[in-house]
């Protein structure tokens, strides 16, 4: 544990709801992370990792407290781990005009090419390669692992899974982000990070991924039919699209009536939880 600052430590459901720190050399800042240890995760019986990738504007906090989740990982026998959405800092640059979509907070689960982005914000390595061998190298769990994600984090939970297939074993995701070269979120964000040239976006573009015929695995999206966001930043229907041109299995839910909010995850996390567990055990 030398390689881990354990920050809070509280009992949750019979297990261990635990907040870290530790210094990055995929970000070079020290980054914040949590992670949910069920009763089950001991040394001698080790646990599969589900990890969660937050939206823009939240930390490793925001799903910690707002989503129920923990008690579905206990019942499942399923650590959570929550990283923060981006690098932090005085000398991590952000948006001068204070844009919550860009910038701190908005790591969107890329690595940047462009200055001065390129030195900190590299959140696709981070998730991908250094927090899992910094999870494993440490806490009671296994190598078995799944993704999931809300929003920019549904983005990168699809982006990472998809490129990645054989290292995950499902991946879902609620009101994602699934076609960003085509929105504002995604296009301020990929310009200033990956710089003008379309070819070093693609590779972050859920649908692109898709109908490239990409390695398939378990699939589940939960849509709100009420979110703010979905004609103009989220564009499900364009994954629907892709996924019946590249014949690929997944399972993709409009619910009426709910929004982006906390509320609808916390409503379906049940359903999402249970989903991992079946590959994951």
């Amino acid at each position: 544990m030398s390689d881990l600052n354990l920050l809070s430590s509280q009992k949750l459901f019979d297990g261990q709801h635990n907040q870290y720190q530790h210094q990055s050399t995929a970000t070079n800042c020290t980054m914040t992370f949590s992670v949910y240890l069920p009763p089950q995760a001991t040394a001698e019986t080790p646990v599969p990792v589900l990890y969660f990738l937050s939206g823009l504007t939240c930390t490793d906090e925001n799903f910690s407290v707002k989503s129920g989740a923990q008690q579905w990982a206990a019942k499942h026998g399923i650590a959570l781990v929550m990283p923060d959405t981006s690098p932090r800092g005085e000398d991590v640059p952000d948006d001068l005009e204070g844009d919550y979509a860009f910038g701190q907070g908005a790591g969107f689960y890329i690595n940047a090419t462009q200055k001065p982005w390129k030195t900190h914000f590299n959140m696709y390595d981070y998730v991908v390669s250094e927090l899992p061998k910094l999870i494993e190298e440490n806490l009671p769990v296994n190598d078995k692992k799944s993704i999931f994600g809300h929003s920019m984090g549904g983005h990168g939970a699809l982006v990472i899974a998809l490129r990645n297939s054989k290292a995950y074993h499902s991946v879902s995701a609620f009101s994602p982000i699934v076609n960003p070269i085509e929105t504002p979120w995604g296009q301020k964000a990929f310009y200033n990070y990956l710089g003008d040239h379309l070819n070093s976006w693609l590779p972050y573009d859920t649908c692109h991924l898709i109908k490239q015929g990409n390695n398939q695995l378990p699939m589940l999206i939960d849509q709100g039919s009420a979110d703010d966001f979905l004609e103009e930043e989220l564009l499900t229907d364009n994954l629907v699209d892709a996924i019946k041109e590249a014949k690929y299995e997944a399972t993709i839910n409009m619910r009426d009536g709910y929004n982006h909010s906390y509320f609808f995850i916390a409503s379906f996390i049940e359903s999402h939880i249970a989903f991992h567990a079946k590959y994951l055990k």
